[in-house]
């Protein structure tokens, strides 16, 4: 037989496990939304990425639909699913490459400590006439 063995009553290992807790979940917390963060920044970039070729393609090709500058404006609007951005931040300027569509987009991160200020998100796309 075996004695001078004793049950712990559980307090102590209650204790830690608080402790590992509230070391651990503030770390996992800024891992999840930075995953997040990181998931919708590449997905708005993505956006007007797309959006921003899409109204160059049709300031090139289709001029009956996209003839002017507010009208490939407008049409750059509409491809940016998804977004509310004013058709005032796409500029449509003729270069030598073609007509060039480009747009700047703030971003604001749901984490605020890792960057105060939003990040300017830029796209630009060019098509030849």
């Amino acid at each position: 037989m075996m004695r001078g063995v004793r049950k712990t009553s559980g307090r102590r290992e209650r204790g830690s496990v608080a402790i590992e807790y509230a070391i651990i979940l503030p770390v996992f917390l800024v891992l999840v939304l930075g995953l997040m963060d990181t998931g919708r920044l590449i997905w708005t970039q993505t956006t007007l990425d797309r959006a921003v070729e899409a109204a160059a393609r049709c300031a090139s090709i289709d001029t009956a639909q996209c003839g002017t500058a507010a009208q490939v404006q407008s049409y750059a609007v509409g491809q940016a699913y998804g977004l509310t951005i004013e058709s005032s931040a796409f500029t449509v300027i003729t270069k030598a490459c073609g007509i060039s569509v480009a747009v700047e987009y703030p971003f604001q991160l749901v984490i605020p400590w890792i960057a105060d200020d939003a990040l300017t998100l830029i796209a630009s796309a060019c098509y030849p006439v």
